[in-house]
């Protein structure tokens, strides 16, 4: 015998529906005033006008201190090449040599004419006293002495100029002549000695830069020569070069083509980690920005082609503020426009904020012990 389930009455349906529909109200409510959950716990910071430092940041090149082009002054016949390409040579070093048959048999000769006009002057000069001989004679033979000498210095020029020398000491570049090639004077270029410890690291702000750092009677001490302004160098890994350089030259004009000018700094090399023609980057320390409004690089969020930060308002409910940021300093982020002080800008927390909701503000810890972050 099948047994019959159990109907439910009808009169009890509405009043089931209604008790879910009171249920799943009520929980909304709840949810909407958060749930009953206590506010989220933000950390803030509170915006104060204040002095950062700034730095800048510009594409660099790396110069030589000095490059000698070097060039034979006499003309022959390449007979040796006595340096290796790319090496460091010294002063006085024998680079190239010239066929010296021609130039020693010249200096022979001279040394030959300057013997005889000395031997004659000599012999004349003693007689000049007892008046044996004309003044005119001495005279002379004083000066066919003085021509035979100069004649043979000349000489002796040339036979020295057959071996061409280091003038500097630096690398020594590629060889553009090689042995048997004629050479026939200073016109041919034999090879290029750079200077490479120290070296020169040029960079170049544009008209704008220069114009904000002219308004600034601080920023305009920095750019002279010998200033106190720091300047490091980022080498092309990232790794910042160890020790620092300073402002040498100034272009006294900018480039028309470019609307820049040229600075110009001077860096020991002496581990020759910076080589010419190599790209950098060149950050200037030392220049500060007055009543300034900075927040931690943290608190500045980026979202929708925007950038904003979330501020604690009135019965600590959290809003989203759009901002401006500049440059950064240290592990601070400079805002230009959006902040106004006295705003409690929220730091840490912030994935927990919902707008327009209320949060629970605290003061943020001491950040000034954060790593500073590289500028951008």
């Amino acid at each position: 015998m099948q047994r019959s389930k159990p109907v439910a009455s009808p009169g009890r349906l509405p009043l089931v529906a209604a008790a879910l529909l009171l249920v799943t109200v009520a929980g909304c409510k709840r949810a909407a005033a958060g749930g009953g959950f206590p506010p989220p716990q933000v950390s803030i910071v509170t915006v104060e006008p204040q002095t950062v430092p700034e730095s800048f940041e510009f594409p660099g090149e790396v110069q030589p201190y000095r490059r000698v082009e070097v060039r034979p002054r006499v003309d022959g016949i390449i007979t040796a090449r006595y340096f290796k390409e790319g090496a460091i040579v010294r002063p006085g070093e024998l680079l190239y040599k010239i066929d010296p048959t021609r130039y020693d048999a010249a200096y022979r000769s001279a040394q030959a004419r300057y013997q005889n006009a000395k031997l004659n002057y000599d012999r004349l000069a003693p007689l000049l006293a007892n008046h044996a001989v004309a003044e005119a004679d001495v005279d002379n033979a004083r000066a066919d002495m003085a021509a035979a000498q100069a004649t043979l210095d000349q000489a002796k020029k040339d036979l020295d100029d057959t071996e061409v020398r280091a003038e500097i000491e630096g690398r020594v570049g590629r060889a553009l002549l090689e042995v048997g090639a004629r050479v026939s004077g200073s016109g041919d270029l034999m090879t290029t000695i750079d200077r490479i410890d120290p070296v020169y690291v040029s960079f170049r702000p544009s008209s704008d830069q220069l114009l904000e750092w002219q308004r600034s009677a601080a920023s305009r001490e920095l750019l002279r020569p010998d200033s106190k302004m720091q300047i490091q160098v980022v080498l092309p890994d990232g790794s910042i070069l160890p020790r620092q350089g300073k402002l040498d030259y100034l272009a006294p004009s900018l480039d028309a083509s470019t609307g820049t000018r040229e600075f110009r700094s001077i860096f020991r090399n002496a581990d020759h980690l910076l080589m010419p023609g190599e790209f950098v980057r060149v950050r200037l320390i030392g220049f500060s920005r007055d009543s300034a409004l900075a927040v931690p690089q943290r608190a500045v969020q980026t979202g929708l082609g925007r950038q904003f930060v979330y501020v604690v308002g009135a019965g600590d409910t959290a809003r989203a503020r759009d901002v401006t940021p500049g440059r950064w300093s240290g592990p601070l982020w400079i805002i230009l426009s959006g902040l106004d002080p006295g705003d409690r800008v929220i730091v840490d927390g912030t994935q927990k904020v919902f707008p327009g909701h209320t949060v629970a503000p605290v003061p943020l810890a001491d950040s000034a012990k954060e790593t500073p972050r590289a500028a951008p």
